[in-house]
């Protein structure tokens, strides 16, 4: 398959076929003038990348799990990132309680409501300071 075939199978642009030959997670076996050729099974290898990266795993990581004679997943690796993943969706799933609240709450003022305001102050609790902006008293 040539590399314009592997896009439209895959649905990932040329450009990141590319990339991820670049870093070593796909090789091409040779090229067709100008174009790349790839074996039909680099649709199942992408296919696992892009499973990869869906669940949080990165590039580093999921190159880790591919060896010569195939891919190799750490079962470990695999249990913590499904724990971040069920914390995550602890996290999401309040988040999405507390907006359909606000949306319905009857409190003539968000502010005046208790369950938003725990919604704030856990949604408080929960950020992340920027890079590069300051905090009031860094000065």
């Amino acid at each position: 398959m040539d590399i314009a075939e592997v896009a439209k199978v895959s649905g990932l642009p040329a450009s990141t076929l590319r990339y991820y030959e670049e870093k070593g997670l796909i090789k091409s076996y040779g090229r067709n003038g100008l174009r790349r050729l790839f074996s039909a099974n680099v649709v199942e290898r992408l296919a696992l990348i892009s499973l990869g990266r869906k669940v949080g795993f990165s590039l580093e990581e999921i190159y880790e799990m591919f060896t010569p004679d195939g891919p190799v997943i750490n079962r470990e690796l695999l249990l913590a990132k499904a724990e971040e993943l069920d914390n995550k969706i602890a996290e999401l799933t309040a988040m999405r309680d507390g907006l359909n609240h606000a949306a319905v709450c009857k409190a003539p003022n968000h502010f005046e409501c208790p369950k938003f305001l725990r919604f704030l102050r856990i949604a408080g609790k929960n950020r992340v300071r920027q890079p590069g902006k300051l905090k009031k008293g860094d000065l």
